[in-house]
């Protein structure tokens, strides 16, 4: 499994300057995806009030100053390469903002990219598509003080707005009163007609208070993966649920898991935009993602030839790079199994890779419990370019390589997130990896010595002697097990 040395390896730095909160992520690079490897946000509410006044808050200045300086040194301390400052709708519309990015500057010595609207827009756009490629409908990134709307098609950034719509400044513009709240964002929206261009498409949503609001979902509906990135719902469900959200009161809301004292203020106002935005695009899905503005942003930075790479086998490979004992390579791995999986498509085929590479996490565990971590590590992958469905199909393949059951109680509650036959391939890919540990014990070169195929209605594995792979009771009974799984028998 090739992968860079850590010379290569270095971290990058964001801190992204917004309407209501001040957040600092530090990534690993370069990778295709960049993994955070630290996430801290301070809530600053740097756009209160903004629409009444033209300035920044004062005590959201003072608050801002504070989180900023912190964090740059935060990053220093955690041997950050590039640290960059970008602020957002409350920095760009405030009379004062330009005082305020030369105050950052003096107080901490970082220049503050200020990104206009449709930047804001763009960037947004680039992470949504930095994990779903072929993203397909219509992007709404949520802030404070501003909706950002950005039209996909087949992964193409299309048309794009910015509406004076964040949940901080409706709530303001609203003399908090949810009716008038209503009234106002369905006013607003009717500048950008093509909004319906997602009927029957997708809507992403992006932001912080989205994924609150997807956190909520998930919970009151009973999901079974509580993985907001690519966390999907119909319309009708989710205008219900938007629906009731932004008609709770505060005391409800601080019921609902991870809403803080601070969000039960605006949180129901993010709630009427999202359900505004729903009833007059109608999409046929809602898909929340963990990724925004930030990610397109570090995206900007990579590479052409980085940019390119699958964000899934990109991750893959890089977990692989710091997991793995041995250098097998995933390429062995996956030629040794093609055999088995001729008639595969090109979705269950890219996950067979993935799988392979992944393979060997597990290794560390306690045995007693190395499927049953391995398999809730896959599922919760820090990974873009993983719908649910994928998630769920990586975990049993892991689960069922390191022995376990993948009728246990422990894949009950997520098996409708997949199909027959898909589950039926995860199991049978993660016999295939068992027993290609068992014949390597995950060295390289060793399953040259090995050959396993589909000969009619029989399963048949070769051995040859000049490697020294034997065949033992244990082989034996793993390619039983594989063969059963494929309804064959062993030759």
């Amino acid at each position: 499994m090739s992968g860079k040395t850590d010379q290569d390896i270095y971290r990058i730095g964001i801190i992204d300057i917004g309407s209501n909160s001040v957040r600092l992520v530090v990534y690993v690079a370069p990778m295709r995806i960049p993994v955070p490897v630290f996430n801290e946000k301070v809530q600053c509410q740097l756009g209160r009030g903004l629409s009444e006044t033209g300035h920044l808050s004062p005590t959201g200045i003072e608050s801002a100053i504070s989180t900023i300086k912190w964090f740059t040194h935060l990053a220093s301390a955690m041997g950050v390469r590039e640290l960059e400052l970008v602020a957002t709708s409350a920095v760009r519309e405030a009379s004062d903002g330009k005082d305020f990015v030369d105050l950052v500057k003096k107080e901490s010595g970082h220049k503050v990219r200020i990104l206009s609207g449709d930047e804001e827009a763009r960037a947004a756009a680039l992470g949504i598509t930095s994990g779903v490629p072929d993203a397909d409908g219509i992007l709404g990134d949520l802030g404070g003080g501003s909706l950002d709307l950005v039209e996909i098609n087949k992964g193409k950034i299309g048309k794009q707005g910015t509406l004076l719509l964040g949940h901080l400044r409706l709530m303001e513009d609203s003399n908090k009163s949810p009716v008038e709240a209503l009234g106002v964002a369905s006013e607003r929206m009717e500048s950008i007609p093509w909004i319906g261009h997602m009927e029957g498409r997708n809507l992403y949503a992006v932001g912080g208070s989205m994924r609150a609001i997807a956190k909520i979902l998930v919970e009151q509906t009973g999901y079974p993966l509580h993985v907001i990135d690519n966390y999907k719902i119909r319309t009708p469900d989710a205008l219900r649920m938007t629906r009731m959200i932004a008609g709770a009161g505060p005391n409800t809301l601080m019921s609902f898991p991870g809403v803080t004292q601070k969000q039960t203020e605006t949180l129901p106002y993010a709630a009427t935009v999202l359900g505004v935005l729903l009833d007059k695009g109608r999409p046929k899905n809602l898909i929340f993602s963990g990724f925004s503005m930030r990610e397109g942003c570090l995206l900007e930075k990579l590479p052409e030839d980085i940019r390119k790479h699958d964000p899934l086998i990109s991750g893959c490979m890089s977990l692989a790079n710091r997991t793995s004992r041995f250098a097998i390579n995933d390429r062995e791995l996956v030629e040794w199994m093609d055999p088995l999986f001729t008639d595969e498509s090109a979705f269950h085929k890219r996950l067979r890779h993935a799988a392979c590479l992944i393979s060997d996490l597990g290794w560390a565990e306690h045995p007693d419990y190395r499927a049953e971590h391995a398999f809730y590590r896959v599922l919760r992958l820090p990974f873009a370019g993983l719908n649910h469905p994928e998630r769920v199909f990586l975990a049993i393949s892991v689960l069922v390589r390191y022995d376990g059951d993948p009728d246990s109680i422990l894949v009950a509650p997520l098996r409708n997130l997949l199909d027959d036959e898909s589950f039926k391939q995860a199991t049978r890919l993660g016999l295939s990896l068992r027993l290609a540990y068992t014949l390597s014990g995950g060295a390289p070169g060793l399953l040259d010595g090995s050959f396993v195929s589909i000969q009619g209605k029989y399963v048949k594995l070769t051995l040859a002697s000049l490697h020294g792979a034997q065949s033992s009771e244990i082989v034996e009974r793993r390619l039983e097990a594989l063969a059963n799984s494929f309804g064959l028998k062993v030759l």
